[in-house]
C-alpha cells in the first residue's frame, strides 16, 4: 500500500456516469476484454448495484451486481492493477455480501475465467465454491471463446 493511503481512509460510493471515464480506464487496465463504458452504463440504468471503492478521490475498485429472487449475481468486480495483492478484493467482497444479506439475498453467483486462476482463489479463500461450467462464456484472443468457472456463495 503506498504511503499516501496510508493516511486516508476508504470508502464506498455509488458508481455514477460522472466517473466512468476513471473506471473504464481501469477496467481497461486490468482485462484483454474489458467491459465497455455502454456496459457500465446499461448496468447503471438498468438499476444494478454498482459501487466504487475509494482512497481519498482515487478508485481503488469497483463491483457491479444485479440482484435476482434469493440471490444476487456478480457481473463485475475490479481492482486497480496497481492496488491488487493488498487486500482491496476481499473488501469488495465484504461489501457485495454485506448488501445482498440486506437485500435478503440467500446466494452470491459469479462466473469467472478459467485461465484467470488469482481471481479463482481469491474466490476460493473467501468461501464460493466452483458449482459449474459455462462453455464458450467469455470473448478471447482471435476471435475465439473461454469458458468460465461458476462459484457460488451461500449467504
Amino acid at each position: 500500500m503506498s504511503a499516501v493511503f496510508k493516511s486516508m481512509e476508504a470508502g464506498f460510493e455509488p458508481m455514477t456516469e460522472s466517473r466512468l471515464d476513471e473506471v473504464v480506464a481501469i477496467e481497461r487496465r486490468a482485462y484483454a476484454h474489458p467491459w465497455t463504458r455502454g456496459n457500465f452504463i446499461d448496468s447503471l440504468r438498468s438499476g444494478y448495484q454498482a459501487q466504487l471503492l475509494c482512497v481519498g478521490d482515487a478508485i481503488v475498485g469497483y463491483f457491479v451486481a444485479m440482484q435476482g429472487v434469493d440471490e444476487v449475481h456478480l457481473l463485475n468486480i475490479t481492482v486497480e492493477p496497481e492496488h491488487q495483492g493488498q487486500g482491496w478484493g476481499r473488501v469488495l467482497l465484504d461489501a457485495l455480501a454485506l448488501w445482498a444479506r440486506s437485500q435478503r439475498s440467500q446466494w452470491l453467483w459469479l462466473e469467472v475465467r478459467t485461465s484467470n486462476k488469482r481471481a479463482q482463489q481469491v474466490y476460493l479463500r473467501y468461501g464460493y465454491r466452483r458449482v459449474g461450467e459455462r462453455k464458450h462464456y467469455y470473448p478471447a484472443d482471435q476471435g475465439t471463446r473461454e469458458d468460465a468457472i461458476v462459484m457460488s456463495y451461500k449467504l
